[in-house]
C-alpha cells in the first residue's frame, strides 16, 4: 500500500472543497488551528495514544480547535484517526502556497546581510514582482555571510545579487584569465 508522504492531496482536497463552497479563509484559520496543535508535544502524545477511546479524542480537539470550519475539524477528527494529525503543519503550508497561487502571489524567500527596512522590502518586492509578473511576497532572513546585496528564491527562481557572489565571479575570471 502506497503512503501519502506528504499533506499535498489532502491540502488539494480541502483547497478544492474551500473554493467550491467559498470557504476559503474558514479553511486557513482551521488548518491553522490544526498546524498549531501539534506544535503542544503533550497534546500529541495524547491524541497518538492508542488506548484513548476515539471519541475522548474527538472531545480533546473539540475543546482545543474552539470553533473551525466543520469540515476542517471532520479533517483533523480524519487525520487523528489515521495517526498523522503530525501532517497538520505540511497541510497547512501546502493550503497556504494553493491559497496564494489562486490569489496570484508568489512568496519569495530573500536572504540579506542587514535586516531589511520596509522601503528596502517593497522595492525588492515590486522589483521581483516585475520579473516574474505577479505580487511577491517577501519572507525575510538575515546572513551576514553575504557581506551586501541579497539573495532570492521565487519557486525555483534563484537571482543571486549577494557581494559575496559577485566577488566570487570576479575571482573566477581573474584565475582564469592568469592561465
Amino acid at each position: 500500500m502506497i503512503k501519502i508522504t506528504s499533506g499535498k492531496r489532502y491540502a488539494q482536497a480541502a483547497f478544492e472543497l474551500a473554493l467550491e463552497r467559498n470557504e476559503l479563509e474558514s479553511w486557513q484559520e482551521g488548518l491553522g488551528k490544526i498546524a498549531d496543535l501539534t506544535k503542544d508535544e503533550e497534546l500529541m502524545a495524547l491524541l497518538q495514544n492508542p488506548r484513548l477511546p476515539f471519541p475522548a479524542k474527538k472531545t480533546l480537539l473539540e475543546e482545543q480547535l474552539g470553533e473551525i470550519n466543520p469540515l476542517a475539524f471532520n479533517l483533523a477528527l480524519l487525520l487523528v484517526s489515521k495517526g498523522i494529525l503530525r501532517r497538520g503543519g505540511d497541510i497547512c503550508q501546502q493550503y497556504n502556497n494553493l491559497l496564494d497561487a489562486h490569489r496570484g502571489v508568489e512568496r519569495a524567500k530573500v536572504t540579506a546581510a542587514l535586516p531589511l527596512a520596509d522601503e528596502d522590502r517593497e522595492a525588492i518586492s515590486r522589483r521581483l514582482g516585475e520579473i516574474i509578473e505577479r505580487k511577491v511576497v517577501i519572507d525575510a532572513q538575515v546572513d551576514t555571510s553575504i557581506i551586501g546585496g541579497f539573495i532570492a528564491r521565487v519557486g525555483d527562481t534563484l537571482i543571486d545579487g549577494s557581494i559575496h557572489q559577485k566577488l566570487e565571479t570576479l575571482r573566477k575570471s581573474l584565475v582564469e584569465a592568469g592561465r
